[in-house]
């Protein structure tokens, strides 16, 4: 499946395998760099990942993990786990270079639809201040369920029910 995402070239959705984990592992840290300052914490789990962890999620048959790729290079990647009628959202990412090109929506977008079908629900979670992504996430139809305490901010819980075709 190939995009035009406003003034990128071409992306190409690719599901990702353990070929892409150092790729992968350079870009959520770069990404979530961005939330750890918002946050004043860089002790956050993304960025304490490493790539054993992230091969260990690639090798998860639980985990799908998506990611778009522009001229080879890999610019977003979100993994979901399906947990029975619940799809998990995680390490939402997008290259920083690169954010705001409607990336990040399209790839949600595509991951939500390439879910197994019992999944009737996505939930996801950000720190509250992650303006950006709660933008992005509230545009996208999810709603706030509850805060839970980190460090000294609250992570925001989101959900939103998977959205079916008229049929």
């Amino acid at each position: 499946m190939d995009r035009q995402l406003g003034n990128p070239g071409p992306v190409k959705l690719e599901l990702l395998t353990d070929t892409a984990a150092g790729e992968l592992l350079t870009l959520q840290q770069a990404a979530y760099l961005t939330e750890a300052r918002a946050h004043q914490n860089f002790d956050l789990p993304p960025l304490m990942d490493t790539l054993d962890d992230v091969r260990a999620a690639l090798a998860d048959p639980s985990i799908a993990i998506w990611g778009f790729r522009d001229d080879g290079r890999l610019v977003a990647a979100v993994r979901m786990r399906a947990d029975g009628p619940v799809g998990e959202i995680g390490r939402f990412v997008v290259a920083p270079d690169r954010q705001g090109e409607g990336l990040g929506t399209a790839l949600l977008a595509a991951a939500e639809e390439a879910t197994p079908a019992e999944v009737t629900v996505f939930r996801l979670c950000t720190g509250e201040r992650s303006a950006g992504p709660l933008y992005l996430y509230r545009k996208l139809g999810y709603r706030e369920t509850h805060r839970s305490p980190e460090a000294d901010y609250q992570l925001v819980h989101l959900e939103k029910p998977r959205m079916r075709e008229p049929g």
